[in-house]
């Protein structure tokens, strides 16, 4: 008996009713292996793999493939938007004030705890944004003036 595969990014495309382009295979691709990009890294990173893209096509990527639910949207306040391809669970952020680095944070106490908010307003909640805000460790050892 073989092992499972995991399918290929074209696949998962396809599976989620997307047309495949090199362009969004990269793009795909590029944000998995990024960490928190946000749209000029990840055009410079596409530009990488597949020569020119205009930085309009890039967005109407970023737009499918987050509506489709391949990759997630975040926006710190003050800072432009990032893009991550962790999905699937309800992790939060943390971003740093000073360099704006950003992080993945687990939720704190099992299974999405914060879905559950101590007064909903009879909203069907599934979701749950957290930025926790910070300095990174080597911004928090620069002396300040």
């Amino acid at each position: 008996m073989s092992a499972p595969t995991s399918p290929t990014t074209a696949e998962e495309l396809r599976g989620a009713g997307l047309r495949v382009t090199a362009a969004r295979v990269a793009l795909l691709e590029t944000v998995r292996h990024g960490d928190h990009l946000d749209v000029e890294a990840i055009a410079a990173g596409v530009r990488d793999r597949v020569g020119h893209i205009s930085l309009q096509a890039v967005y109407e990527a970023l737009h499918a493939l987050t509506a489709a639910g391949l990759i997630r949207r975040i926006e710190p306040a003050g800072s432009p938007a990032r893009f991550e391809g962790r999905i699937g669970d309800n992790h939060h952020h943390v971003v740093c004030r000073s360099c704006g680095v950003v992080a993945d944070v687990d939720c704190a106490v099992g299974d999405a705890p914060c879905l559950h908010a101590s007064d909903d307003h009879g909203f069907s909640i599934d979701e749950a944004e957290v930025i926790y805000w910070g300095l990174c460790p080597d911004c928090s050892t620069v002396p300040t003036s």
